[in-house]
């Protein structure tokens, strides 16, 4: 056996299907194409053509933005072992159709629907995302990004995308003015995308906060996320019935040093909250201030209540649950001590 010789031949009928318009040398030897038939389909004029290294467009026409996004994927995916059918089979259903690869950066933010993202037909480049040590180069219209930490990829419209703080940080990457930089990071937060913190820890591991124009934008984005979270704040107490509390205030003991700021507080049960807003560099020196200060309220007979931004988005009701509870459970603790209350 040659290495033209088809591994398992069949016919080509069902290679139109849409589905199939994409397909790598190595999948249409499976599929009973030689490459002989190879060469001579995608020759100037032909019914095919070569979209990228190893990679044909079966039909002689411009790919579609699809056709584009598979072509890359295909491109970047590792290829199967010798042996291992290229075509998934009852028994091989679990395999990833593209392993080792997954669109990130502005292509993937447009697929998860991201407004500030151009569409596909303009995308010069698409970026896919693959481990460190692959050894590939970027190619035509595709831009190998590495990582040493490559992340679980989410499927979008039946393909593998980077999550989103991941694609933002490979789309900021590219990007050299302030304004797309902070259009899409504020869409990523009021979108409800993801939280401020795990954009800016893609940031820091990407080494993009020095660039001027980035750490302006992550200002924005974290005073963003902030009233954001306030906001889930105010309903989560309304929608849920809690008592009004005293929103955002500094508490400090009578003639005595300020004891820190809550976000809202209940005096009547000594019961505070606080919003859980660590991001970035520094995160356990900000931790540490939190644990000082909550150790400094619980000593005075005060309940801490922390909530982060994620929980109050994903699991709003277990959060008021958490709240009603030590609310409740006020009437059952040694009285605390007098702290004043002073807008903030």
């Amino acid at each position: 056996m040659t290495h033209n010789t088809p591994l398992s031949p069949r016919p080509l009928g069902h290679l139109h299907d849409t589905h199939h318009r994409v397909l790598t040398t190595a999948q249409l030897r499976a599929h009973g194409v030689t490459a002989a038939e190879l060469s001579a389909r995608t020759r100037p004029g032909g019914p095919w053509r070569q979209l990228l290294p190893h990679v044909h467009l079966l039909h002689p026409g411009p790919p579609t933005s699809e056709e584009r996004l598979r072509g890359a994927l295909l491109y970047a995916a590792r290829e199967p072992a010798p042996g291992v059918p290229v075509q998934p089979t009852a028994r091989h259903a679990h395999r990833p159709p593209y392993p080792g690869a997954m669109l990130t950066g502005l292509a993937a933010l447009t697929l998860y629907g991201f407004r500030a993202a151009p569409p596909l037909t303009s995308l010069e480049h698409v970026d896919v995302l693959v481990p460190r040590q692959r050894r590939l180069r970027s190619t035509g219209y595709v831009r190998i990004v590495r990582g040493a930490d490559v992340p679980a990829p989410r499927t979008v419209t039946g393909l593998p995308v980077a999550p989103v703080p991941r694609a933002l940080a490979d789309a900021v990457a590219g990007l050299r003015e302030a304004e797309p930089v902070r259009r899409l990071l504020t869409e990523a937060v009021r979108g409800g995308h993801c939280e401020p913190a795990a954009v800016v820890e893609e940031l820091t591991r990407a080494k993009l906060l020095g660039r001027p124009h980035v750490a302006g934008a992550v200002d924005a984005l974290v005073a963003e996320g902030r009233s954001i979270a306030e906001g889930r704040l105010y309903r989560m107490v309304r929608e849920y019935g809690l008592p009004d509390p005293l929103w955002n205030v500094d508490l400090r003991l009578p003639g005595g040093p300020p004891l820190g700021a809550v976000d809202a507080y209940w005096p009547n049960e000594a019961v505070a909250v606080e919003l859980d807003m660590r991001h970035g560099d520094g995160e356990d020196a900000v931790w540490s201030r939190y644990a000082d200060r909550r150790e400094r309220l619980e000593r005075l007979g005060i309940t801490v209540v922390h909530l982060t931004p994620a929980k109050l988005r994903e699991s709003t009701a277990q959060q008021a649950a958490v709240v009603r509870t030590a609310l409740m459970a006020a009437g059952d603790r040694e009285p605390a001590a007098y702290v004043v209350a002073l807008p903030r």
